[in-house]
């Protein structure tokens, strides 16, 4: 079993930057590969940004594209997502997630551990 614990979250105005960390722990992770979400209220989970298991290869969706930026620790079992020129419409609890797989994917239902959630809000 893995666990995943994510930090970093809060309160911040638009413009801002925020840094998002998840660790995991429980086993090994380092050939998997690791991804945010995101989920505002009434609407569903919605991915934000991955990395493959070597971090060589990161994926962004288009509405954060430029702005987030993903990494993962020589490790292989942290993942952080750095957040600049934050928006209002960024406002959601993030998750952290694993998939038991190499590659990356953009669909939720691909991954299968899921830390707790991090609240991010973006005042205007």
């Amino acid at each position: 079993q893995v666990q995943l614990v994510e930090s970093g979250g809060g309160l911040v105005q638009a413009g801002g930057s925020l840094r998002l960390s998840c660790a995991a722990s429980g086993r090994t992770v380092s050939s998997y590969a690791m991804g945010w979400f995101r989920q505002a209220p009434g609407k569903e989970r919605e991915f934000v940004s991955a990395v493959n298991w070597n971090g060589g290869t990161t994926y962004y969706a288009d509405s954060v594209k430029g702005r987030f930026t993903i990494s993962r620790g020589n490790a292989k079992n942290t993942v952080w997502l750095q957040m600049n020129s934050l928006k209002p419409e960024d406002t959601a609890v993030y998750y952290c997630a694993i998939r038991r797989g190499p590659t990356a994917r953009d669909s939720p239902r691909e991954y299968d551990y899921w830390g707790q959630g991090t609240q991010v809000t973006v005042s205007s």
